[in-house]
């Protein structure tokens, strides 16, 4: 069993290979059991592990586990953590283990930017980033890889997180700058992207403007939010996958309010990339796609990983 650590899993991952992967593997689809998830409890402490399998017909087996524990932030360490281990499909025989939290923060950033790629205007250049964590740092680098980019705001609940990213953006060759003022830098944006551990709504509808779209990626179990519920009516609303209606705290507090349906959901990326969907139809429609991940994206760049490091 080989071990692929931080570095060479980073190295071996780029937005135009992971785009690419995750729309071939959306549009073949794989065998993905439901997630298993445990509430963990150590004295005062809480957090959610995530127990995420699945395999295909290539060959591959692999599982994650991913342990999210948000107070994290109050001690300097990251809300998210995950291994990540591949196995052969035929033979079960444990393959490699791959970094997960790299394989996590590329697979959620590729999926919104694949999303994007369906939905989001084609003239499409001002992005604004919720969120100043892991995943959070790639939005950038994932969107201005399927859309012209121009032009990054970025917004977080802590305003040191979100100066600091915004300085690395700018490094990165980005027209970058941290704001304060939530609801203007919504009104500005073509793409809002949402990567938070948030509870409580943060985005509200009545700020998006004709033609926006809203892609949330934070939100993957029932108590967590980051929008209100006007931002579900009336808009044009997909899903990465049919898990989200059952495990995403948005929609399911959009149904609860009767503004959106499980019907009215427009579709999914294996729908979007086989052309079963249409995607965005004009340029004046709000698009959202809530995603809550997929065992399909770790698999597909566990793959990648996998392989590019073995051809090299």
């Amino acid at each position: 069993m080989r071990f692929i650590d931080t570095e060479q899993t980073r190295g071996a991952l780029s937005f135009d290979a992971v785009i690419p992967a995750l729309r071939e593997a959306f549009r073949q689809g794989a065998t993905v059991p439901t997630r298993h998830v445990h509430a963990i409890r150590s004295g005062d402490a809480q957090g959610t592990t995530l127990i995420m399998p699945a395999w295909s017909d290539r060959g591959y087996f692999g599982v994650k586990i991913i342990n999210i524990f948000p107070e994290n932030t109050h001690q300097g360490l990251p809300g998210l953590h995950a291994t990540y281990n591949l196995y052969s499909a035929t033979t079960g025989v444990p393959i490699a283990q791959v970094d997960g939290d790299i394989v996590t923060v590329y697979r959620t950033a590729g999926a919104a930017a694949l999303g994007a790629d369906y939905l989001a205007r084609k003239d499409a250049r001002t992005l604004l980033i919720v969120g100043s964590g892991r995943i959070a740092g790639l939005l950038a680098q994932a969107m201005r890889t399927v859309r012209p980019i121009q032009r990054v705001l970025v917004w977080n609940v802590r305003q040191a997180g979100a100066d600091a990213l915004a300085e690395t953006l700018r490094v990165q060759g980005f027209d970058a700058q941290a704001t304060s003022d939530l609801e203007s830098a919504v009104r500005e944006a073509d793409i809002i992207s949402c990567a938070t551990l948030s509870t409580v709504p943060l985005i509200q509808g009545a700020w998006l403007r004709p033609g926006a779209h809203l892609d949330l990626i934070g939100s993957f179990t029932p108590q967590m939010r980051e929008t209100d519920t006007a931002c579900f009516d009336g808009t044009s609303v997909y899903v990465d996958t049919d898990e989200a209606p059952t495990k995403s705290g948005d929609l399911l507090s959009a149904f609860e309010a009767g503004v959106l349906t499980r019907e009215a959901i427009q579709g999914d990326l294996h729908q979007l990339t086989t052309g079963a969907r249409q995607g965005r139809r004009n340029d004046q429609e709000i698009t959202v796609f809530k995603a809550v991940g997929s065992a399909l994206e770790d698999l597909t760049l566990a793959t990648l990983v996998y392989e590019s490091t073995n051809a090299g």
